[in-house]
C-alpha cells in the first residue's frame, strides 16, 4: 500500500470517528439501535422508526427486506456525504438545526436522494429547504454566490434540481438591478438645468465583482453569460474578467515551496491544465465592445494562450479583437516571446503578422464605409480615424521591425511579410522602415546581392527625410541600385529647393523666360503669333535636351559596366569613393550651359524619371 492509500484510509477513519462523536450527542441513548447506515466512510447506529417515517428511500429498503430483518444499509453516492446525512437524520429525529447558505444546497440534494418529500411526511426536509432557497437565497446576491460555491461538490444533482440555474439567475438579476440603482443615484442637474450623469472612476454597483471571483470556472462562466443576457454593462463584465484572471492565473505561486519533482508534476497535470481552461473561458466571455478591457490585458491573455497552447479558434478570436484596436498598442505589447524552442526566432512573428492582417482588413472595411459616406456627403474635412490609426500602426510596425531585426534566426521572408502587411499609403515617411532594413542588413551580412535588392525594394527612397537620405547615400550596406535611387531623389530635391529659392527671392534669370511665358497669365497677354513662336522654340529646346540626356545615359551605361568589373575585384570603400567621383563627372543631374534648362519642369522631371528607370533596369 502506497503513501496515498494510507493517507486516504486514515482520513476515512478520522471522518468515521468524528461522525460517531457527533451523532452520539443527539442519538437516543436509552433505546438500543436497530439499524446501522454506512454513508461516505461514516457509520451511524440509528433507529428504523424515525427514519422510515420521513425517508422514502429507507422505507423502501426496509420493506424489501422485511423477512430478513435488515439491520445494515449502505447508502452509496449520497450527495454531501456523512455531513449531509447527519443533518437529514437530525431532522428525522426532530432535532432543530439552522438552515444556512452553507448547507441549503446539501439539504436540497440529500432530501431528493432520500426522498424526504411531502408524499411521506408533511412539511418535510425537501419543502423546508426549497422554501428557504426561494425566499431567502434568491433574494440576496451574496448568499446566492455562497450557495453556488457549495454546489461545486454537488454536481450534477444540484444542476438537475435547478439549484445552480436559480442562483445564477438571481446573481445576474441582482447585479443588473444594482447597476440601474447606481446609475439613478449618479443622475444630477447641471448648471443649465439639464439632467446628466456624473462621472465616477468606479461604479458603486460593481461591488459583486470580488464575490463571484471565488467561483469555479464553469460556474463563473454561467454567471457572466447570464449577466450579458441581463444587460450588465460591458465595462463591468471586463472588470470582472480581469479580476478573475488575476486571481486564478496567479495561484500557482503557492507551489514553489514544494520539491522540484512534486512541483513539476503538479504544474503539468493540474495547474497548467486549469490555467488553460481559465484562459479559454475568459477569451470566450470577452465583450464584443471595443475598449471594454484594456488592450494590455488582451495581449497578456494572448501570451498566456500561446504559452499554454490553447485552441487555435480561441487564439484567432483573441487576435481579431486585438487587431480591431491595434492603434493604441505599444511596442512592448507586440514583443510576444516564442515559447516553443524550435530554433526559430526569439519573438512570435507569425502571431504579430496575423494581428496586422486583421487590422488591415478592419481598415479596409472602414475605408469602404468612408467611400460610401463620401458619395452621399461630398465635403472635405479632417482625416478619418481609420487613417490616423493606420499611421500610428505603421510607426509601431517600423519600431517592431527595428526591434526584431538583430535576431540572427529571423528569416528574410518573415521580416518582409511584416513590413508588407500594411498598405503602401500607410507610411508618409520611410525613415523608420529604412532604419529597420539597415539594422537587418547589418545583422545579416551574409545576405546575397539579390536578397539585399529584394529587401531594399520595400523602401520608397523618395519618402526619406533629408537626414535619412544623406545617410543612405553613404551606406555601403545598400546595393548599388538603391544608392543610385537615393542620389537621384536627392538631386531632384536639390533642384526643387533651388527653384523655390528663385521664385521667392530674386528676379528670374533670363533662361527661365520661356517657362514663365508658357505658364499663367503672361502667355495670355501675348499675341497668338508670338505665343506660337514661343511654343515652337520650346519644342526645339526640349528635343535638344532629350538628345543630351540620351548621350548622358549611354555614358552612364558604359561607366556602369566598368563599375561592375571593379565591384567584382574589390568591395572596399575606395570603390564607393571612385563611384561618387564618376557620378560627379557624368553630371547626369547637373544644369546645362545651354538654354535647355529653360524647358518646363514637368517635362524635365518626366524625362529624369525615364532615365532613372532605365538606369535601375540596367543594374538588375
Amino acid at each position: 500500500m502506497d503513501r496515498g492509500d494510507k493517507q486516504q484510509q486514515q482520513n476515512q477513519m478520522s471522518l468515521a470517528k468524528s461522525s460517531r462523536q457527533r451523532y452520539s450527542e443527539w442519538i437516543f441513548r436509552d433505546v438500543p439501535s436497530d439499524i446501522t447506515l454506512d454513508v461516505g466512510g461514516g457509520t451511524f447506529a440509528l433507529h428504523k422508526f424515525p427514519l422510515v417515517s420521513r425517508c422514502g428511500k429507507i422505507r423502501k429498503l426496509v420493506a424489501e427486506h422485511r423477512d430478513s430483518d435488515i439491520s445494515r444499509i449502505e447508502l452509496l453516492n449520497l450527495p454531501g456525504g456523512a455531513d449531509s446525512f447527519e443533518l437529514a437524520a437530525k431532522f428525522c429525529y426532530g432535532i432543530n438545526f439552522e438552515i444556512t447558505p452553507l448547507n441549503v444546497a446539501q439539504l436540497c440534494c440529500v432530501s431528493d436522494y432520500l426522498e424526504m418529500n411531502e408524499e411521506y411526511s408533511k412539511d418535510n426536509l425537501g419543502s423546508r429547504a426549497e422554501e428557504y432557497l426561494e425566499t431567502i437565497i434568491c433574494k440576496n446576491l451574496e448568499m446566492s454566490v455562497e450557495v453556488l460555491q457549495q454546489c461545486e461538490n454537488l454536481l450534477p444533482l444540484a444542476d438537475e434540481l435547478k439549484i445552480v440555474s436559480r442562483c445564477v439567475d438571481a446573481i445576474a438579476s441582482k447585479a443588473c438591478a444594482e447597476q440601474i440603482a447606481s446609475s439613478f443615484s449618479r443622475l444630477e442637474y447641471s448648471s443649465s438645468g439639464r439632467l446628466h450623469m456624473s462621472k465616477q472612476v468606479k461604479c458603486e454597483g460593481d461591488w459583486w465583482i470580488d464575490d463571484i471571483s471565488n467561483l469555479r470556472v464553469d460556474l463563473y462562466q454561467r454567471v457572466i453569460m447570464a449577466m450579458k443576457c441581463r444587460g450588465v454593462r460591458p465595462e463591468s463584465i471586463g472588470a470582472s474578467l480581469m479580476n478573475y484572471a488575476q486571481k486564478e492565473l496567479t495561484r500557482k505561486s503557492s507551489l514553489w515551496n514544494l520539491s522540484n519533482q512534486q512541483k513539476a508534476d503538479l504544474l503539468v497535470s493540474n495547474t497548467m491544465e486549469h490555467e488553460k481552461i481559465v484562459v479559454e473561458t475568459i477569451i470566450s466571455l470577452l465583450p464584443v465592445e471595443k475598449q471594454a478591457v484594456p488592450l494590455s490585458f488582451l495581449f497578456g491573455l494572448l501570451r498566456s494562450a500561446v504559452m499554454l497552447d490553447c485552441s487555435v479558434a480561441c487564439r484567432l478570436d483573441l487576435e481579431r479583437k486585438i487587431g480591431s484596436q491595434l492603434d493604441v498598442a505599444t511596442l512592448d505589447d507586440l514583443l510576444i516571446p516564442l515559447f516553443r524552442h524550435a530554433g526559430d526566432t526569439l519573438f512570435d512573428v507569425d502571431t504579430v503578422h496575423r494581428i496586422l492582417v486583421n487590422f488591415s482588413q478592419q481598415d479596409d472595411s472602414d475605408e469602404d464605409e468612408l467611400e460610401d459616406d463620401a458619395s452621399v456627403f461630398e465635403s472635405e474635412g479632417p482625416r478619418s480615424p481609420s487613417q490616423s490609426a493606420l499611421f500610428k500602426v505603421a510607426k509601431l510596425v517600423d519600431n517592431y521591425l527595428a526591434e526584431i531585426a538583430p535576431d540572427a534566426n529571423l528569416k528574410l521572408n518573415k521580416f518582409m511579410v511584416i513590413a508588407e502587411s500594411l498598405p503602401a499609403h500607410a507610411r508618409t515617411v520611410h525613415d523608420g522602415l529604412y532604419r529597420a532594413v539597415d539594422i537587418y542588413l547589418k545583422a545579416h551580412q551574409s545576405l546575397s546581392e539579390s536578397d539585399r535588392k529584394k529587401l531594399c525594394k520595400l523602401i520608397d527612397f523618395q519618402k526619406l527625410s533629408q537626414e535619412a537620405g544623406a545617410h543612405a547615400a553613404q551606406n555601403e550596406r545598400l546595393p548599388l541600385q538603391s544608392i543610385v535611387q537615393v542620389l537621384y531623389f536627392e538631386q531632384i530635391r536639390l533642384r526643387n529647393s533651388l527653384c523655390c529659392s528663385y521664385n521667392d527671392e530674386d528676379p528670374k534669370p533670363m533662361h527661365h523666360q520661356s517657362w514663365r511665358i508658357s505658364s499663367g497669365a503672361l502667355s495670355a497677354a501675348m499675341s497668338p503669333r508670338d505665343n506660337y513662336a514661343s511654343l515652337r522654340r520650346e519644342n526645339r529646346e526640349l528635343k535638344l535636351e532629350l538628345a543630351r540626356l540620351r548621350m548622358r545615359l549611354n555614358d552612364l551605361e558604359k561607366e556602369h559596366v566598368c563599375m561592375k568589373r571593379d565591384m567584382a575585384k574589390s568591395n572596399s570603400r575606395k570603390f564607393m569613393s571612385s563611384f561618387s567621383k564618376k557620378i560627379g563627372k557624368l553630371s547626369l543631374f547637373g544644369q546645362s550651359s545651354s538654354r535647355g534648362s529653360s524647358s518646363p519642369s514637368r517635362h524635365s522631371h518626366r524625362t529624369d524619371s525615364k532615365v532613372i528607370e532605365r538606369t535601375c533596369a540596367s543594374t538588375d
